[in-house]
């Protein structure tokens, strides 16, 4: 568990330390996330998320990733699938404010526990189709890590099922590909998340947080600080 923290804490404390002017932004994310086991080996995945802009103006990106699971036991599984990301904008001057991003993604993740605590890694890469205003659309690839720890608050539960529990995680994200066209940095952003939540059955749970988010750009970075709700579903 401390190798774990200690990691968790070294990716926070690497990817926002050093970033200089950096525009504060706040807004709120709705998460939406669903596994579906078909059987014992084959599973869908699906999540949606709302964002918003800056302090909650508008909508900004709207995005929809579905997939397919392949469980290769109960501590591993891949995951092959596809995300389209609508940002809409505000600039003056432009007919269509909207944004569009296809992504096809790949995604490995081990889950295990830490006495009660449960641990989740994924490991996942993303092939980018990004559309820019007055540019050709960009093809980009970018890799992620994210660590996720879910410490349930109620004693005594060899598996848990029920109760309130403390969500922590960090994710990192690195350009591997096309970075000069993006922000000019293998570093992209992180996410560093806090929440508290309830676990209402083993097929669902409620939770809410705060993440803070810094993201480099080619000229300024950007510290979002959002407040996030979100709902998993299990089926």
């Amino acid at each position: 568990m401390r190798l774990s923290l200690f990691l968790l804490t070294a990716l926070c404390f690497f990817c926002t330390t050093g970033i200089a002017q950096t525009i504060q932004q706040n807004s709120g994310w709705l998460f939406l996330m669903n596994t579906t086991k078909f059987n014992d080996k084959w599973g869908a995945h699906l999540d949606v998320q709302l964002r918003s802009a800056n302090n909650w103006e508008q909508l900004r990106n709207f995005m929809f990733r579905p997939g397919v699971t392949y469980y290769i036991n109960n501590k591993n599984e891949v995951t092959l699938g596809y995300l389209l990301n609508e940002t809409f904008t505000q600039l003056i001057g432009v007919s269509d404010n909207r944004l569009t991003e296809h992504r096809i993604w790949q995604q490995y993740i081990y889950k295990h526990k830490i006495s009660t605590i449960l641990t989740s890694h994924r490991f996942r890469t993303e092939q980018r189709f990004i559309e820019r205003y007055g540019k050709d659309d960009l093809f980009s690839q970018r890799f992620r890590y994210f660590l996720r720890f879910i410490l349930p608050l109620k004693k005594g539960q060899e598996n848990f099922d029920k109760g309130p529990f403390v969500a922590l995680q960090n994710e990192v994200f690195l350009n591997l590909q096309n970075k000069d066209d993006l922000n000019g940095h293998v570093f992209d952003q992180n996410r560093a998340y806090g929440a508290v939540g309830y676990r209402l059955s083993k097929k669902l749970d409620i939770e809410a947080g705060y993440l803070n988010q810094t993201s480099k750009g080619l000229n300024n970075s950007t510290m979002n600080h959002a407040i996030q709700l979100a709902l998993y579903t299990r089926f």
